[in-house]
């Protein structure tokens, strides 16, 4: 693949210094922490289906291994299914936050583990985003897929609005400026390939910059030192109250429930629609049917509980379940969106 030279990564230092604030407090009672396509399968896919039987169940406290720091998206939801998991099961989980090199270190963590159920992968196609940017040799094929918990459909585009008060406005200023404005991603990520498309799409030059995750994106923003930042609505919805982000669009085929106010790229001119989070399950290779079958009941049960969907709401967070083999064909589609993105944008 074609490979776009980033700029350098900014000190990841003063991320500590500047945490997203009231949307990075974990739920309650979590664990603690240690460190473009439609691929729904149902038109309500939170709706919890009919659970089958298990003898297995965890011997101890699960690992629950994220790709992303804590404060994030990724990092809340894991938080609250830990919460009520352990509320439905009396079982353990443990958020293990393992971020870098575009998800891969996480993944291979969970790799390496033994395929006891003891030790689970929690995001949202990263692997096969990091395979598809040439990060990794593997996609989700090389796991044992469990269920979906989650779905966040707002990806937004954020600006200052000291600096721009729209989207013509900014895209004006990179046409003006070209190579010129930052935009902040993590190389081989999601928001990479998504601002790698929004640079084709609407005919502008930007100098991306690699930051890390969510919250160093949060703090390169909040510094002055990038222009855009792609993000989820619950990494940024306090600081749009604050009047210091300005979300400019969203790449949905529709206006979101969680931004209604927010015009789609598309209804501005921006022929873009990209993938939604969907917050799933990753097991090492072969791992038995019971130990997924036991997940797929866990994950309906904590549906079930209708202060966990409130919890995951007040988050703007979407409860959304898959089982299993939905999720692994949800993976397979994204993934193939994933590739005629990376296609598109070399040509």
């Amino acid at each position: 693949m074609k490979k776009r030279v980033l700029s350098t990564m900014l000190a990841g230092a003063m991320a500590l210094g500047l945490m997203a604030c009231g949307s990075g407090a974990a739920p309650a009672g979590t664990a603690a922490d240690t460190s473009a396509a439609d691929t729904s399968a149902a038109d309500d896919a939170s709706a919890p289906a009919e659970t089958a039987v298990t003898d297995w169940k965890p011997s101890g406290a699960v690992s629950l291994v994220l790709p992303a720091g804590a404060g994030g998206d990724t990092d809340l939801s894991a938080r609250i299914f830990a919460q009520y998991a352990k509320e439905a099961t009396g079982v353990d989980f443990v958020v293990v936050n393992a971020n870098g090199a575009s998800g891969s270190v996480a993944a291979n963590q969970v790799l390496s583990a033994a395929n006891d159920g003891m030790t689970v992968l929690y995001g949202h196609n990263l692997v096969n985003v990091a395979r598809v940017a040439g990060i990794t040799d593997y996609d989700y094929t090389a796991f044992t897929l469990g269920p979906t918990f989650a779905k966040n459909d707002a990806q937004g585009l954020y600006v200052s609005p000291e600096k721009y008060k729209s989207l013509d406005d900014f895209i004006k200023a990179a046409k003006e400026n070209p190579g010129k404005l930052k935009a902040c991603t993590e190389v081989g990520a999601y928001t990479y390939y998504e601002l790698l498309k929004f640079e084709k799409v609407a005919d502008i030059d930007l100098d991306l910059v690699d930051v890390g995750s969510n919250s160093d994106k949060v703090t390169a923003m909040l510094s002055g030192q990038v222009d855009m930042m792609p993000g989820a609505f619950v990494n940024t919805k306090d600081y749009i109250d604050a009047g210091q982000f300005l979300c400019v669009g969203i790449p949905t085929a529709e206006r979101s429930a969680l931004m209604p106010d927010i015009p789609t790229l598309k209804e501005q001119g921006i022929d873009l629609v990209f993938p939604d989070l969907d917050y799933s399950f990753y097991f090492p290779k072969d791992t038995d049917a019971s130990v997924i079958t036991w997940y797929e009941n866990t994950v309906q049960a904590v549906l079930a509980n209708k202060k966990c969907v409130e919890d995951l709401e007040n988050m703007e967070i979407k409860p959304y379940y898959l089982s299993a083999a939905d999720s692994e064909a949800n993976d397979k589609a994204y993934l193939a969106t994933f590739e005629e993105v990376a296609a598109s944008v070399e040509k």
